[in-house]
């Protein structure tokens, strides 16, 4: 019987867990009810993936000496000099204006290498996407390029979802073919990469604004396209008739997350589909504003209508009204759709 698991078993990355949870709990690091990855102690916050792990203080001593509780009780931790490697995202902090720059050049580098783009002789461009919808073009020319469609879409996806949201929307609209990807939707990629290769040296800047931070203010911002691909797409294909999902989150005015997806359901108006849109954005700001009061009180803060403030910036009048409709109630015209709404009518209203 093996007394402690080897590299490589199927149990042995949830052994790994458990080890590295019992360790942070005996070290004082409590385990967040609303995120299984974030440990928040006394002093410390703790993010754990995988086995990587980011530390968060006031005092660089007591990073320290937490660190020193861990190797104590057997941990064998790896120190960096400061977080710019942690998941391949880079820190740059410059203490003239006092804003932050996330940035991937790793992985920038890694997607315009795979695309076979070099910087002397490729064209760039300004824009990641033309602007018009990318159909499925199912009896278009064949795929003909040599690079791995997905491999690049994964890599593109991972890129916007952490430093780079200004090609979500070009990248997502790519990741839809990524089985049976046409020389259209190659063009579409290499396009991304075109753009990626003239903004190389660009990332998300991080710039507080003091007086939203010190009030705690999140912004919401959520928005729909109304059947983006009709006209582009078949008749005969569901997808021609979806709308499209966007929104982005800011605390204290810096973006938190963001995302840009077809909607799963058809909606029959501009207003179902800025109603699906807000209820998608207000399922992720929910857990936001939970995880922040969690945060909060494990410093002993006092949260209250005068630390917070939560905003949903809407610009659909009809979906303004029934937000702003006492559950149960609805209006008219959304009586086919309004009972799903009721969850988050009631924490807005």
């Amino acid at each position: 019987r093996l007394r402690k698991t080897l590299y490589g078993l199927r149990q042995s990355p949830r052994a790994f867990w458990q080890y590295m949870t019992d360790k942070l709990d005996e070290c004082g690091m409590k385990q967040s009810e609303l995120d299984p990855c974030l440990f928040i102690g006394p002093k410390v916050i703790c993010i754990v993936y995988v086995d990587d792990l980011l530390f968060w203080a006031r005092d660089d001593a007591d990073i320290v000496e937490l660190a020193h509780g861990l190797r104590d009780l057997g941990v064998d931790l790896e120190e960096e000099q400061d977080a710019a490697g942690f998941l391949g995202v880079s820190i740059e902090y410059d203490s003239a204006t006092k804003t932050m720059e996330m940035r991937q050049d790793g992985l920038i580098d890694r997607c315009i290498e795979a695309l076979g783009l070099d910087a002397n002789t490729s064209n760039t461009t300004t824009r990641p996407s033309s602007g018009q919808p990318l159909p499925r073009d199912s009896e278009g020319e064949p795929a003909s390029e040599e690079f791995n469609y997905a491999s690049v879409v994964g890599m593109m996806m991972y890129l916007a979802g952490h430093t780079r949201p200004d090609i979500a929307y070009a990248v997502n609209c790519c990741a839809r073919y990524m089985f049976c990807p046409k020389r259209s939707h190659e063009l579409a990629l290499k396009r991304i990469g075109r753009y990626l290769l003239a903004t190389r040296d660009r990332g998300m800047i991080l710039d507080p604004n003091q007086e939203l931070a010190d009030l705690l203010t999140v912004d919401c911002y959520p928005d729909a396209d109304f059947a983006g691909m009709y006209g582009h797409e078949k008749s005969s294909d569901p997808t021609s008739v979806k709308s499209r999902t966007g929104f982005v989150i800011t605390f204290g005015g810096c973006p938190v997350t963001w995302q840009s997806k077809l909607q799963t359901e058809t909606a029959l108006s501009t207003m179902e589909a800025e109603i699906v849109a807000l209820a998608h954005s207000c399922r992720v700001l929910m857990p936001i504003i939970d995880m922040t009061m969690e945060l909060l009180s494990a410093f002993g803060m006092k949260l209250d209508s005068t630390t917070m403030k939560v905003s949903i910036h809407e610009d659909n009048a009809g979906a303004l009204v029934l937000g702003k409709t006492l559950p149960p109630g609805f209006t008219p015209r959304s009586k086919h759709y309004a009972i799903k709404t009721i969850w988050f009518r009631e924490q807005i209203v």
